[in-house]
């Protein structure tokens, strides 16, 4: 076997626990009866997907209502399903197998963990697979291999050509004022064909379009413009009776007055009074950085090849922002905040040499958006994904005051620094936090740990000590 696993013994309530554990989008089990090659199209899919947890050795009753324990008797017999993951990957990164011990018969389940690859995963047929719910669906149509390749990233809508050619885009008024500030001795068909998105016949790709047409909407339409709806509703779906009058609003232009537009327009209407606030008579303020990271993020990596208008969808308590296109590559709801993967990466790189670029903060862009959320003392944005799109959701809701967080964290820590305090509150005032400790101190609640001073001052909880020195004094009161 040409990669190592662990063995764990399994108690009997280890094992119930694995058995209540339903199917989905993420979770399969499979009898050891099962072919490798019919297991590996599962492998695939959820390779080619979100990745996903396999357990090999748990069979379910005939009317599949309920799963037992049907494990392997010895290592050995788990060989050829060993041997065919191997074959199917060519990173040991991508997949790990722990294998799991009965302990009433010593009987064997292999337990197989699949990341989301960079690389599209083919099955023993031959096939790409994808999951969808609980099935293996094969990628068996050009137009199912191409959707597969734009989803991975390892193709790129930006690169089509469309319809828009160099003598409709020679003209345009944002090129030549870009050109005039970042190489003005350069014309415009030279900029075009250097940055490869014009070809020979003077053909515009669907990123040239974007980034320096007038008008990208005319030649791409319903999907580079960006949609707004204001409802005055905080229920989970927003409806036609809610939405208000003289929405939604359309923003449209080249890509990078797209983006200001719409953050500029964004925060006018959240802003106003008696538009989003509590019961419509409370304005309501996001910090702008936070706007501006997000909708830079949803309108530079979003699928192009889709036909569908970004949305900003805003509530009485939140802000939508629902951006076309699955998490490109191998970025998961997991990993977003600190990998990388631009599925528009000519886009990215191009209207990084505006002056004043959007993207300015590369790869950082998620991380300000956060941070700011909590500087206002506010909760973080969530990011979720649906089958079509990825969807971040700014909520206004406070964190808890600042007591509380510093009591909250030192449940489970023994002490807290002034610093460690004003990352978990977004207070940025370090004499703001003292008086907090102390405020906290007052109450008999904590205390300075002794020995600590200055900027290295800890604080701790109070109580645990004053129990025992209370059980010290009744002993000696006693004697």
């Amino acid at each position: 076997m040409a990669t190592k696993y662990s063995v764990k013994i399994l108690q009997q309530k280890d094992i119930d626990e694995i058995l209540k554990i339903q199917e989905s989008w993420l979770i399969d089990k499979k009898g050891k009866d099962i072919k490798p090659s019919k297991l590996s199209r599962t492998i695939s899919a959820f390779a080619n997907t979100n990745g996903g947890d396999i357990y090999l050795g748990i069979s379910h009753t005939e009317d599949k209502n309920e799963y037992f324990w049907d494990g392997f008797i010895n290592e050995e017999q788990m060989n050829d399903f060993i041997t065919m993951i191997d074959n199917m990957f060519s990173s040991y990164e991508d997949y790990s197998l722990e294998t799991y011990q009965n302990c009433n018969d010593n009987t064997l389940i292999l337990h197989i963990i699949i990341g989301k690859t960079s690389k599209i995963i083919y099955a023993s047929d031959n096939k790409a697979y994808i999951r969808q719910g609980v099935q293996n669906i094969p990628c068996d149509t050009d137009e199912k291999i191409l959707r597969l390749h734009l989803d991975k990233g390892l193709a790129s809508f930006e690169d089509e050509y469309t319809q828009a050619t160099f003598d409709e885009l020679k003209s345009s008024s944002i090129l030549s004022n870009f050109l005039s500030k970042v190489s003005p001795t350069t014309t415009p068909y030279d900029w075009l064909r250097r940055q490869k998105v014009m070809d020979s016949n003077a053909r515009i790709t669907v990123a040239g379009v974007l980034l320096y047409d007038e008008c990208p909407q005319a030649t791409l339409p319903k999907q580079s413009a960006i949609k707004i709806l204001r409802y005055h509703t905080d229920e989970v779906e927003g409806t036609r009776e809610t939405l208000d009058e003289g929405f939604p609003v359309t923003i449209e232009g080249d890509i990078y007055t797209l983006i200001h537009e719409s953050v500029k327009k964004t925060k006018e209407i959240v802003e106003q009074p008696g538009v989003v606030g509590k019961e419509d008579i409370e304005a309501k303020e996001y910090p702008e950085v936070t706007l501006h990271e997000i909708i830079t993020n949803a309108v530079l990596h979003r699928d192009y090849s889709i036909k569908k208008d970004i949305q900003i969808r805003i509530f009485t308590n939140r802000i939508e922002i629902e951006s076309p296109g699955k998490l490109p590559g191998h970025i998961t709801l997991d990993n977003i905040m600190q990998e990388q993967c631009a599925r528009n990466p000519k886009i990215v790189r191009l209207i990084a040499k505006f002056p004043s670029p959007p993207n300015k903060d590369v790869g950082e862009g998620l991380n300000t958006a956060f941070n700011a959320m909590t500087k206002m003392q506010l909760k973080q944005p969530q990011i979720k994904t649906t089958d079509t799109s990825v969807l971040v959701v700014i909520r206004h809701e406070r964190l808890a005051d600042a007591e509380t967080v510093v009591w909250d964290y030192l449940q489970t820590h023994s002490t807290i620094s002034n610093s460690i305090a004003r990352s978990l509150t977004g207070i940025t005032d370090a004499n703001k936090i003292k008086y907090v400790f102390n405020r906290l101190k007052d109450q008999g609640k904590i205390q300075i740990v002794s020995g600590t001073q200055g900027s290295a001052t800890l604080w701790e909880k109070t109580d645990e000590k004053i129990t025992i020195l209370s059980n010290e004094q009744l002993t000696f009161d006693g004697f």
